[in-house]
């Protein structure tokens, strides 16, 4: 998901699209260690979206326009 998208989003939609890509990187995670996952790069995709989705959770100014 593009930030564009994720700055259109409300703060309680950020905090379960944060919950479902926390869940997410655990079974990457787990599936990459027992060699079922080969695609290591989504690894980093998911982290990535994952700071995103902080950073705009931490951002005052997006709390305070919605």
């Amino acid at each position: 998901m593009k930030y564009s998208e994720l700055e259109r989003k409300s703060p309680s939609e950020l905090q379960k699209f944060l919950l479902e890509t926390r869940n997410e990187i655990q079974s990457v995670r787990f599936g990459i260690s027992s060699g079922q996952e080969k695609n290591v790069r989504k690894l980093r995709k998911l982290k990535k979206q994952q700071a995103q989705i902080v950073t705009l959770l931490n951002n005052p100014a997006k709390q305070v326009a919605n």
